[in-house]
């Protein structure tokens, strides 16, 4: 369970720095390669497959100068997991609860999918 937990945690970690800096690599590796995105922001509904999650993020990076990224949940349960982080100052003013789906698909953990609450800020 210890070892699951840290295996999680490194995952989520390369997800914040790999959407922070737009590295393609790092969120490649934390996603299943059947990952999903959603969310809703604006009015406009996401519904992203990884490809387009990490197209976006290469694109336009999220960390602008004062992102801070948080887990702040993990629940794990057997060979499935769900956590939370909280992020602020994402593409410079725009907060978000994230909400991960983690399986251990085979045999290592993967983000499955990530689904997002948009809390606040404008884009």
């Amino acid at each position: 369970m210890a070892d699951d937990r840290a295996e999680i945690t490194r995952l989520l970690n390369l997800y914040i720095d790999g959407a922070g800096k737009g590295n393609a690599a790092q969120l490649n590796e934390a996603f299943h390669s059947s990952a999903r995105w959603f969310g809703t922001m604006a009015g406009v509904d996401y519904d992203l497959d990884k490809a387009g999650f990490v197209d976006l993020m290469v694109g336009s990076p999220g960390d602008a100068g004062g992102l801070v990224a948080k887990i702040t949940d993990i629940q794990i349960d057997g060979t499935a997991a769900v956590a939370t982080i909280k992020e602020e100052g994402f593409w410079g003013t725009l907060s978000f609860t994230d909400y991960f789906v983690l399986s251990i698909l085979d045999g290592h953990w993967q983000i499955t999918c990530k689904t997002f609450a948009h809390t606040g800020g404008s884009h």
